[in-house]
């Protein structure tokens, strides 16, 4: 991150999350942005810890490189992963669960396979997995009710054109149109369910995983922000119930 430059819009967001309330005054900035050491020096001078302004910045970095899975242009899916420059110790990773536990406010289970570790809990889940230099951990989530519920929405929606389609060359439309009506508004009323709760499930989610991850990777060293693709839609690994 020492090289790394931040244009007008990415300081405003750096220091809207460092502090309760931005600085009264405009923070300057060069053509070519500012590094963090320079954030961190106007941090200083209106009051901001430098830790505060750090992971605010790995905090924006993790949220611009994660990914978002997507039904309906919709999120129903969040992940998010940072590598690490080091391992964690044995009890970094149990302070982390505990950690995670109380984000989320879910009990979650563990469990351990060599240097692989993860926390579950449904569908939200936590990976920590070793790299060449280091780890690196991934956090993802899925609201599958959401996702199933508008599945089943657009399903009764194709149900309701074929059987619009059919009565109509059968000459029988006005007879099977109280079903037709039917079937289309529970089509509508499934989709606006799940499309109501996923905006800020995805923006909840989204915020803390971007705190976790900032949170840890300054305390253990970070080489990048990045995020591996989703899964596909019918992957089986890809539990049923939200988190």
């Amino acid at each position: 991150m020492t090289d790394r430059r931040y244009d007008d819009e990415e300081i405003a967001a750096i220091f809207r999350a460092a502090a309760e309330r931005p600085p009264a005054t405009p923070v300057p900035a060069s053509a070519e942005g500012l590094t963090l050491v320079e954030l961190q020096s106007i941090g200083r001078e209106v009051g901001i810890s430098p830790d505060a302004v750090a992971q605010a910045a790995l905090a924006l970095d993790v949220r611009r490189a994660g990914r978002s899975r997507t039904f309906l242009g919709l999120p129903v899916g969040v992940e998010r992963t940072v590598t690490l420059n080091r391992r964690l110790s044995d009890a970094e990773w149990e302070r982390l669960v505990v950690e995670l536990r109380e984000v989320f406010q879910a009990r979650g289970a563990t469990r351990s396979d060599g240097s692989l570790r993860q926390w579950t809990n449904g569908n939200l889940h936590v990976l920590l997995e070793p790299t060449a230099t280091g780890q690196r951990l991934r956090f993802g989530t899925l609201h599958g009710g959401a996702s199933a519920a508008m599945r089943a929405g657009l399903a009764a929606l194709g149900v309701g054109a074929v059987l619009t389609v059919s009565s109509a060359v059968g000459g029988h439309l006005a007879d099977a149109l109280s079903g037709i009506e039917l079937l289309l508004g529970i089509g509508v009323g499934m989709i606006a369910a799940g499309a109501i709760r996923v905006p800020r499930w995805a923006r909840l989610r989204g915020r803390q995983m971007d705190e976790l991850a900032s949170r840890l990777a300054l305390s253990a060293g970070t080489a990048q922000a990045a995020s591996p693709p989703l899964p596909p839609p019918d992957d089986p690994r890809l539990p049923s119930r939200s988190s």
